[in-house]
This record gives structure tokens, sequence and C-alpha cells, in this order.
């Protein structure tokens, strides 16, 4: 008679952090019962979830000074998503070297959270097409979950969707399966809005109310032109996280449609996030005005 299967120990820590409950990530690394045999796929694994989630709320020096040259290369590849996040262009330029370099090692170029890395610094840089040569292949579902990410950033819906049902055949229940069928019908919009909205109504039910999950709801708010509704989740994820990157400019947008000064969240992504694409944008714009009056002045 075949033995039961061993408990997946890290099915709750994944789910967390694909909704962005970072701190309950790092909260549950800690629960995982010590007689819990982890593999040493799985240990990397776990401990990749508990780096990138201090990553994503800003501690990269910790991870950096954690993580030694021994460690494994998931790990290396983690470290060096955090030099990249924290350095300047000298760090960056570093990161990348060093990737390339993992990258081009036939015997630790296919991992996949190596190629997971190399896909979210290349999406940094906006290279969607070199992120995409790392990402294609998938392989999890992780990876395939980017592939729509990119897929989307690409504005090419049409490759998305197919990425999205991979995933659906995969698992269609999978939470990431999930966050991809909204984020797909974020973008088709029209009647696609309202299945979205009802997604991430879902996932609120099942899971903390993160950034992430509120400024879904919020997003969809939003195209359905229900502002109001939709600043009080922005609202109720800024307190969660002052200097998330999307509330805030999320805020900007719903601000100026609900014709309220938008300056002061303006600022504050400014601030935090000088790169951000918002910032970007409405700085060229601020220049082209300039020059502009410049012109007829």
């Amino acid at each position: 008679m075949a033995g039961a299967a061993s408990p997946d120990h890290l099915f709750g820590l994944r789910n967390s952090f694909y909704v962005g409950a970072y701190q309950a990530v790092i909260t549950s690394v800690q629960a995982i019962p010590a007689r819990a045999a982890l593999s040493p796929d799985a240990l990397a694994e776990r401990d990749s979830l508990l780096y990138r989630s201090y990553i994503a709320i800003g501690s990269h020096q910790l991870v950096i000074d954690e993580i030694g040259p021994g460690a494994a290369t998931p790990l290396q590849a983690v470290r060096l998503l955090a030099v990249y996040l924290s350095g300047g262009a000298g760090g960056k330029e570093s990161a990348i070297r060093k990737l390339n370099e993992l990258l081009a090692d036939d015997a630790v170029g296919s991992n996949p959270i190596l190629r997971l890395v190399a896909g979210t610094v290349l999406m940094h840089e906006r290279d969607y097409a070199g992120a995409l040569k790392h990402t294609n292949s998938g392989g999890t579902m992780e990876l395939l979950a980017m592939n729509v990410q990119i897929c989307l950033q690409m504005h090419r819906s049409d490759h998305a969707e197919k990425q999205l049902r991979i995933m659906q055949q995969l698992d269609e229940d999978h939470t990431l399966t999930q966050l991809a069928n909204a984020w797909v019908d974020l973008v088709m919009g029209g009647s696609k809005i309202q299945e979205a909205h009802l997604i991430f109504q879902d996932l609120s039910e099942k899971y903390p109310a993160t950034c992430l999950i509120l400024n879904g709801k919020a997003l969809c708010l939003m195209h359905m032109g229900n502002f109001e509704d939709a600043e009080g989740l922005l609202l109720e994820s800024l307190n969660k996280d002052a200097k998330d990157a999307e509330t805030l400019a999320n805020l900007v947008v719903c601000s100026l449609n609900l014709g309220k000064s938008a300056s002061r969240y303006l600022n504050q992504l400014k601030l935090a996030h000088p790169d951000h694409m918002l910032v970007k944008r409405m700085s060229s714009a601020e220049d082209s005005f300039d020059r502009a009056c410049q012109a007829i002045s």
C-alpha cells in the first residue's frame, strides 16, 4: 500500500507571498515545525521566499548581509536582486553582470529562481524582450505568471492570454492563475472588469487585505468609475504601507478624477520611487509644458 503523501509545509508560505502578505511569510517561516523534513530544494525555496519577502518590505541590506558567498544558487540570485534594488548605477551594473555570469553557467543557468530574478531585474530595466528570454520556457507557476506580466507590459495581451491558458490547464484554482486572470481581465476591459473584481473580492475573503489585493479591487472600481470607493480602499492600503508605489500612483490618479489635489501623493511617490513610470511620465509632461511656454513667451 502506497504511503500517504508528505504535507507541503510551504503551501501557505507561497500563497502568502503571492498575495503580498510579506510579514506573514517572515513570521510563518519560524512556525514551520523543526521536525519537518524539507528537501534541499524545499529549503532553498523556503529561504528564497523569506528573503524575497524581506526585499519586498525594503530590508535589502539584511538580505545582502545574511546570504553568504557559499549559499545555493537560488539564494545567490536573491542576494543579487537585493543588491540591484538597493544600489546606485554601479550596484545595478554589478548585479546584472553577476546574474549574466550565473545564467551563462550550464550547471546552474536553468535554475527557476535564478531565471525569475533575471526576469524581475530586466523588467525593472524595462527590457521586456530580455526578461522574456529567461522566463519564456516556464517550468513553474511563478515564471508563467511573470510571462503574463511581461506580455501585458509589451502590450501583447494576446500572448498574455496564451500564457494564462497554460496556467489554467495546469491549475485553474492556483492563486497565481487567479491573479494572472485578473491582470488580463483588467487590460481587456469592458465586462471583464467585473470578472476581475470578483477575483480580487474572492482573494480578499481568503487572505489578509494586502496592498496588492486592495489595489486590485481599487483598480477595478476606478475602471467602473467608482472613484470614491476606490479611494477608500487605497487609503486603507496606504495605512498598511505608506511607501507602497502602486498605492501612491493609484491615489494620484484617483484624486485627480475626484477633483482633489494629488500633489502630496505625487511628492511621496517621487521621494520613495523616483524611477516609477508615473513620476517619469509626469516629469516629461512638465518639461514639455515648460518648453512650450518658453517657445511662446
